[in-house]
């Protein structure tokens, strides 16, 4: 059972930002930090992405762990309304992969970042610069 009114919880998901989130603020400094330059949520490109290196034809979607349902730990499903984020999180992940499969037919390399990946800043590094200079 929800400790808040509906009205309430609709106004506090509501103020969930999509863009400049901390996750996504972290992965530009890190990234600024290893030397790349970037432009940020390109509307002509499918999915809008977070961050994209058009001269590496490289885009990057930073992804929270529960909105886009990833398999880790830290991810946790809410023990109320499960009939609604069940499918609502499939959904998420399933437009996720058809505009990953949208930018990779149009020539684009798609990686993506998740929230929980931020926690441990040099093996991300490592990995950005080993994927993105490929």
């Amino acid at each position: 059972m929800d400790r808040l009114t509906a009205e309430r919880r609709s106004w506090l998901m509501s103020r969930i930002g999509s863009k400049n989130t901390k996750p996504e603020l972290a992965l530009r400094s890190l990234l600024h930090g290893l030397g790349f330059r970037f432009r940020l949520h390109r509307r002509d490109l499918p999915g809008t992405p977070d961050v994209v290196l058009p001269g590496r034809r490289t885009v990057i979607f930073v992804h929270g762990c529960f909105w886009h349902g990833h398999a880790c730990k830290r991810n946790k499903m809410p023990k109320s309304r499960t009939e609604y984020w069940g499918p609502k999180i499939d959904a998420n992940r399933k437009r996720d992969a058809k505009k990953r499969r949208m930018l990779r037919k149009l020539g684009w390399q798609v990686l993506t970042v998740w929230e929980c990946e931020l926690r441990n800043p040099s093996k991300l590094s490592d990995r950005l610069v080993r994927m993105i200079d490929n």
